[in-house]
């Protein structure tokens, strides 16, 4: 889908599809108006008549036969001008030009987006045609036909059309990172193995020249001593895979960014096995890994001028006979020993040792882990925000600034001392989980012991990375989040 910035006479612009933003009770603007008098005021009289409300998010397609534009699809806006409700008639907008069987449309929505918009909310206008767009049907024997809607203008003053042009771009390009992320984990367990993202990270490398990528096997984990990675990944016939990508586009000596996903790519809980209602929804268990690829593919698209390490450890957890059992000792790459209480608590151990190959090797100036790690995270948060746990204030802050610019927010939760005695164990150095009460910060708090004094953030995409029920999919974050974070760091 291509998206342009165009200064446009919305009376003499000849398109498929007009879209114009109304607000309830106030006046038009002036490119409606424009359009309403082209058409013989059509516009005015439906909202006259009440046929059109301009509730947020309420849409109405009109046929124009007297108007250079062919059709007009009226937007509401509602009364509130807030990110949350731009967000919903955005998104009614996109659906409904997806929707219309049009090739082309052009925008005239100052009525949404405000008379002094700026470039982050002409980037959400991209965003949610990309995401709206988005179609999951691979594996269906007749996959619903895509949306004709190809090319979108959006009507800017002439003294921003470079800026705007930019914005949509951009906006395009994060949106898209967060449909790649999507695509890998809605793509079932027998697909999306740990050698498949391995293959994934090598094909991206070979028509990349910027990135490099190395993936670790079994044996050279275990002359690492990745005690933690192997004890979760030698239960499957599928071998772990550590999947190293280095991203090159800064100065030689700047030191890189860092990101680690967790790769479980079907999580049964091992011989701590899962109930079998809704275990189909494990495949999501790599949503942190996920989010690692897409968010990487944004980078790159947008060239950003940094160095960027992406770690991604894949894995398959499975009740095998030689499987890690409850009251097993393993000892981590950072020398550290860890008593399994629980075999469904995985991705810790995944992703420690990840951690401590990540900042031994590359000496990041920052590292964030993404992970879809714990129910408990669920309970805290539900499903509308990413638990967000660091050692480092300004990382913290950085983050949770982009989450809220971005719409794809994260909540700090603490990450106190008090906490670390719950992880006590009377056999080893620390056991992999901490009882009942705050298993979100006590899996936070047993990851702290691996990162030493590097500025690092953990998020919990449990409640996030995935939706269920009749809509049941990949939701892409926090992509959005991340790519924004590594923009302005840049």
């Amino acid at each position: 889908m291509q998206f342009t910035a165009k200064s446009c006479a919305a009376e003499q612009h000849s398109t498929e599809l007009a879209i114009v933003g109304v607000r309830p009770e106030q006046p038009l603007s002036n490119d409606a108006k424009l359009l309403d008098d082209a058409s013989n005021g059509l516009i005015s009289a439906v909202i006259k008549s009440g046929d059109f409300k301009a509730g947020n998010g309420e849409t109405l397609l009109l046929q124009t036969p007297s108007s250079e534009a062919k059709r007009v699809l009226l937007v509401g806006a509602g009364e509130k001008d807030d990110s949350a409700s731009l967000k919903k008639a955005l998104s009614a907008m996109a659906d409904a030009a997806l929707n219309a069987n049009a090739p082309e449309a052009t925008l005239f929505i100052d009525e949404l987006l405000g008379d002094e918009y700026d470039a982050e909310r002409a980037e959400m206008v991209a965003h949610a045609f990309i995401y709206n767009g988005y179609r999951f049907d691979d594996h269906k024997s007749e996959p619903k036909a895509p949306s004709k809607l190809e090319h979108i203008v959006l009507s800017v003053k002439a003294s921003e059309l470079e800026l705007m042009d930019a914005a949509l771009n951009e906006g395009a390009i994060i949106a898209s990172g967060v449909n790649v992320a999507r695509t890998l984990a809605n793509e079932p367990g027998n697909v999306v193995t740990p050698v498949y993202l391995s293959a994934r990270a090598q094909e991206m490398a070979e028509v990349n020249d910027k990135l490099t990528t190395k993936v670790l096997g079994m044996e050279e984990m275990e002359a690492l001593g990745m005690g933690a990675f192997i004890s979760v990944a030698k239960g499957s016939v599928i071998p772990g895979q550590l999947i190293v990508m280095e991203y090159r586009n800064g100065q030689a000596d700047d030191a890189p960014y860092a990101l680690v996903g967790k790769g479980i790519t079907f999580d049964t809980g091992g011989i701590s096995l899962k109930p079998g209602a809704g275990m189909d929804e494990m495949k999501f268990d790599m949503g942190g890994a996920a989010c690692v690829f897409g968010t990487l593919e944004a980078v790159i698209d947008m060239e950003l001028p940094i160095n960027l390490i992406c770690v991604v450890a894949a894995a398959e957890n499975m009740p095998a006979g030689n499987a890690s059992k409850p009251g097993d000792i393993v000892k981590t790459m950072s020398g550290q020993t860890v008593e399994i209480l629980n075999t469904d608590a995985e991705g810790r151990l995944v992703l420690c040792d990840a951690l401590t190959y990540t900042i031994e090797n590359y000496h990041p100036r920052a590292v964030v882990d993404i992970a879809t790690l714990t129910g408990a995270c669920v309970i805290a948060l539900g499903h509308h925000a990413s638990g967000l746990y660091s050692n480092d204030d300004d990382l913290a802050d950085d983050l949770l600034s982009s989450g809220e610019e971005m719409g794809d927010r994260a909540w700090r939760m603490p990450l106190w001392d008090e906490y670390q005695p719950q992880l006590n164990t009377n056999f080893a150095d620390m056991a992999n989980i901490g009882g009942k009460e705050a298993g979100s910060v006590t899996a936070a708090c047993f990851l702290s012991r691996f990162v030493g004094d590097t500025p690092w953030a953990h998020l919990d995409i449990a409640g996030s990375a995935w939706v269920s029920g009749a809509k049941k999919g990949a939701t892409g974050r926090p992509v959005k989040l991340l790519a924004d974070w590594l923009r302005k760091a840049s």
